[in-house]
């Protein structure tokens, strides 16, 4: 199976000259813990609920701040054609629950998670979980570049 097949398709975008306050408000509203950031038609970045919490928050940045801030830069991505038990076994290794999805011309075409595998290939989205829910690895708060 394809990640094309269970992607969700309708991305929420985050502009690096976006405030963290605007960006919270948007996830809040779309029940989203997680958007790309995009600079023109390129993915440049990631920003999640707990980067805003702990990067920005925690650090006492103002409500004001921009989203380059705080941002991770170190982009992961899949493309949509890739197979769903090689981006969930990916996602392990790598420690991550959610990657954007391009295609082959680079363009964001959707969001594929943990959840969505699971519910396509529940013995695929174990194997990913569990690389997920080891401790450290480089997307570990510490390190906004992984």
């Amino acid at each position: 199976m394809r990640v094309s097949e269970i992607m969700t398709r309708d991305v929420h975008l985050a502009s690096p000259n976006d405030t963290i306050t605007a960006v919270a408000r948007q996830m809040a509203e779309n029940d989203i813990g997680f958007m790309p950031v995009g600079d023109d038609d390129r993915l440049i970045g990631m920003i999640t609920d707990r980067d805003i919490v702990v990067r920005g928050v925690a650090d006492g940045m103002d409500p004001q701040a921009r989203v380059a801030d705080i941002m991770t830069t170190d982009v992961k991505y899949c493309f949509d054609d890739d197979e769903v038990d090689d981006v969930a076994r990916n996602m392990g290794d790598i420690q991550v629950r959610r990657l954007p999805v391009v295609n082959h011309d680079k363009q964001l075409v959707g969001i594929v998670s943990l959840a969505d595998a699971a519910r396509e290939q529940p013995q695929m989205a174990g194997t990913g979980l569990k690389g997920v829910t080891e401790p450290g690895g480089s997307h570990n708060q510490s390190n906004r570049s992984g």
